[in-house]
């Protein structure tokens, strides 16, 4: 049963840095190849960049929360909840379409 997992390619969990512009200030964020792809593709079905992507869910969970203890945890949970189907409803998405435009 875990053969599906035990064997999967080593390139999906190598660390990658990409720097992004968060709140004005330049910083590194390292994550899996894996959810770097994801947040690709998260970016993407919002009609945004990666970066901008990134900033964007940055400032609105500081909105929402206060504090972000750990960033990279909370894109990783990102990605999970992509996975599990969670998506922006119609509403949102058009408002996201209007603001990259």
């Amino acid at each position: 049963m875990c053969r599906v997992f035990a064997g999967q390619d080593p390139e999906g969990y190598r660390q990658i840095n990409r720097s992004i512009r968060i709140d004005g200030h330049s910083t590194s964020i390292q994550l899996e190849a894996t959810f770097w792809g994801l947040l690709d593709e998260i970016a993407d079905s919002q009609g945004l960049t990666t970066p901008k992507f990134i900033s964007k869910l940055y400032d609105e969970a500081i909105e929402i929360n206060g504090q972000i203890p750990n960033f990279a945890s909370m894109l990783r949970t990102t990605c999970a909840l992509y996975l599990r189907g969670h998506r922006p409803n119609a509403e949102e998405q058009a408002a996201l379409k209007r603001e990259a435009a």
